[in-house]
């Protein structure tokens, strides 16, 4: 399996020969191309145009983050996969809107779904999440009863809200209370590491969307606009809660990350480089880790059900088989 490769440091990524190469003040260390899926990038690095042209020979995303760790952007290579078929079948979805709607409302489900079972997780570890869990339910229920994306999008924000004061709950630390979901700068600790989760899932998605015949820019759940990407975004909601929030619940309740792993500044409050390291070493574990999958009878990574997610929405769009999302089963 191909591995993430993750830039803290500041220096020149390159290409050397049939490698890459990544030089700082201090040393010099080669890495196997073949064995690279994705390139994360979070420190000053500077690339050029031999290695861009290489990187898109080879089929290797590059994402990059700003020093606050915020998603800022992709290098993304030619889509070698990308099918004039499939752009016009996620067209033809997305400006159809009771078929764009189908799809976005089983996002929705996916998402709520996932959310109840984190929340059924932690209450059989005795964590009194009830009172958040009744809403959630009701909620769902309402689901199938809209009928546009707003009134859609606006049930979704509604069962975060209230999975959201679940997390106080859950963390059980007066370290990192939630109080309300900000972002951009984010107002406290917690919001912070969900922000930087959430971004890496964000660049997991669109990795893996390359390696399909989707076009990452036709979202169904979030607007289709003038933003670069959307499908990524879509995809993000069903697995967030059983990737991201798992991990942010681990990280906290192991003392792995405390609160002098934060720094503050003019724009916010920032992980330190250690946490961040931390934090993705926790998530290349998790997307490693294999389950077994009821519907194919057989042992996947974390990494592979997104994969899947998107193939199943290929065979929607194809008209093969009505997609259904994702749902963990502990």
């Amino acid at each position: 399996m191909k591995k993430t490769l993750y830039i803290f440091s500041n220096g020149e990524l390159a290409r050397k020969d049939n490698t890459l190469c990544f030089e700082t003040e201090e040393a010099k260390k080669f890495i196997p191309v073949e064995d690279t899926g994705e390139i994360m990038v979070f420190g000053e690095v500077n690339v050029n145009k031999k290695l861009l042209e290489f990187l898109s020979q080879k089929e290797v995303i590059l994402h990059y983050f700003s020093h606050h760790g915020y998603y800022m952007g992709s290098f993304y290579p030619r889509e070698h996969l990308n099918s004039g078929y499939m752009i016009l079948r996620q067209s033809e979805h997305y400006l159809d809107e009771e078929k764009r709607l189908a799809i976005a409302r089983e996002i929705v489900y996916g998402a709520a779904k996932n959310i109840r079972q984190v929340l059924k997780y932690y209450q059989g570890w005795g964590k009194d999440v009830t009172d958040i869990l009744l809403p959630v339910e009701k909620l769902q229920e309402s689901i199938d009863g809209c009928t546009d994306i707003p009134s859609l999008m606006a049930i979704e924000g509604n069962i975060r809200d209230h999975y959201y004061k679940a997390f106080d709950e859950i963390i059980g630390d007066p370290g990192f209370v939630f109080q309300v979901r900000s972002r951009r700068p984010p107002k406290n600790h917690l919001n912070t590491l969900i922000s930087f989760g959430n971004s890496l899932l964000y660049t997991i998605c669109l990795s893996e969307i390359y390696k399909t015949h989707l076009d990452p820019r036709i979202g169904f759940l979030h607007t289709t606009n003038f933003r670069r990407f959307t499908l990524n975004l879509d995809i993000s909601e069903i697995f967030k809660p059983i990737i991201i929030d798992r991990i942010i619940f681990t990280v906290i309740a192991k003392k792995m990350i405390t609160k002098n792993d934060f720094d503050q500044d003019t724009e916010g409050i920032m992980l330190k480089e250690k946490a961040k390291k931390c934090f993705v070493g926790e998530l290349d574990n998790k997307l490693t880790t294999t389950i077994n999958h009821r519907d194919i009878g057989h042992q996947v990574s974390y990494r592979r059900l997104i994969r899947l997610e998107l193939y199943k929405l290929e065979k929607h769009l194809m008209g093969e088989k009505e997609y259904k999302a994702y749902v963990a089963r502990w």
